[in-house]
């Protein structure tokens, strides 16, 4: 009897999935989701992996499918090498697991696709993203400096949701230098992949000589339009009758404020194009004018109901989206600081004029956060400001350091 039809595409995210599948022989067919018309109607999400087993038993999210097709491999030892053999080694697969599958993987792949040119390029979050991949870097690096693998002794289910991360981020956004920066990570990512497993999960992985590196578009050139042909005199003597003119859309209550000294759009541009420290911020407090400008703390006011890091940052942007006829009034930026299940949202945007209202209350859920009136002029709240445009220290909250671990730019 099949044992389920997985559902897959060409990301790598089906990679040690696939690899269980055929090094264990299991009666699984894998199908293109792209092949399926009524995939979403199955999977309302449209995600991949998925699955569907025997009398239609579902699964999504690689994470519970990964353990799922591990326990249909018949050698019992082999399933406990995998998943752990004590409490305390499970513990810490699921939790390298975890790690492989989260942030790590999401900053890989928001990066790639942003530097290709799929979705919009953005320099600050790509430094943002290249941050966070250099810390979990570094916490690989110190695990294995004393340890073989990442989880316990064998190969597990952890190394290989690991390696996929890494194989797909050295093979197109890391070069030479990280790989001599991070010599451990390497000779455990290599052992990985030369493994009977690796091979069948990573068969064609190459480091990348040189990492990818973003490229403007070309803009096009328009051609001058072509100067109507002269009319002749009796022709031009014809009134014709005129078009009804257009309703008026209404004016964002800002754009009463006129047009002011400090050029937001320099500004912005500033922002994504130049390191943020070493330039922009100091661009940015030379032409900054405060009586056209005001600059606001905004909190988000039910911190104690946020779960996920990735989840909370998903609700910023819902959020920014939401802002967007404000845009040519408004910048900043809002972290997400803390880890998964304890974290919080804050940040600093600046807007036109002295109110916050007339700015924010364009989106639905505007009443969700708290704003606070900063004053650059104080050194604490130039210093917060500094660092919310930063994204580089910690964000102090009630006297506690927390860590940065995502945000999105609003401009």
């Amino acid at each position: 009897m099949s044992q389920g039809t997985l559902y897959t595409s060409g990301t790598t995210r089906c990679l040690p999935v696939q690899a269980l599948i055929k090094k264990f022989n299991l009666d699984i067919t894998s199908v293109d989701k792209s092949t399926v018309a009524d995939f979403e109607k199955k999977f309302p999400l449209g995600q991949i992996p998925a699955f569907v087993g025997p009398k239609g038993f579902k699964i999504t999210e690689e994470i519970a499918l990964l353990y799922y097709v591990t326990g249909l491999i018949p050698d019992e030892k082999v399933k406990t090498v995998l998943k752990g053999k004590t409490d305390a080694e499970k513990t810490q697969v699921l939790r390298w697991v975890s790690v492989g599958n989260t942030n790590l993987f999401s900053a890989i792949f928001g990066n790639i696709l942003s530097i290709k040119g799929i979705t919009q390029f953005n320099k600050k979050e790509n430094d943002g993203r290249f941050a966070l991949i250099e810390k979990y870097a570094n916490v690989f690096e110190e695990r294995l400096k004393t340890h073989t693998y990442i989880a316990t002794e064998k190969i597990t289910l952890a190394d290989l949701q690991c390696a996929t991360a890494w194989t797909t981020a050295c093979s197109s956004i890391l070069g030479a230098d990280f790989k001599k920066a991070h010599p451990y990570l390497v000779r455990w990512l290599n052992t990985v992949v030369a493994s009977e497993l690796g091979k069948l999960a990573f068969p064609e992985f190459k480091y990348a000589e040189k990492a990818l590196a973003y490229v403007p578009p070309k803009k096009e050139k328009k051609d001058k339009p072509k100067k109507a042909e002269q009319q002749p005199k009796k022709d031009a003597a014809k009134k014709e009758e005129a078009p009804a003119p257009a309703e008026k859309k209404p004016k964002h209550p800002l754009e009463a404020l006129g047009k002011s000294t400090f050029i937001l759009d320099d500004w912005k541009r500033k922002y994504s194009n130049e390191e943020t420290r070493e330039v922009a911020l100091p661009w940015f407090w030379e032409h900054y004018n405060p009586e056209e400008y005001s600059i606001w703390k905004v909190d988000y006011k039910y911190n104690d109901e946020l779960t996920l890091t990735f989840m909370s940052n998903n609700l910023v942007g819902g959020f920014f989206n939401r802002l967007t006829a404000s845009t040519k009034y408004v910048f900043g930026c809002m972290v997400v600081y803390g880890e998964n299940n304890n974290n919080g949202i804050t940040g600093a945007v600046m807007v036109r004029g002295q109110d916050y209202a007339p700015a924010f209350d364009v989106a639905p859920d505007w009443e969700s956060y708290a704003y606070a009136k900063l004053d650059p002029t104080k050194d604490d709240d130039k210093e917060f400001i500094n660092n919310m445009w930063a994204w580089d220290k910690p964000v102090v909250v009630n006297g506690e350091s927390r860590e940065i671990s995502d945000g999105k730019v609003l401009k």
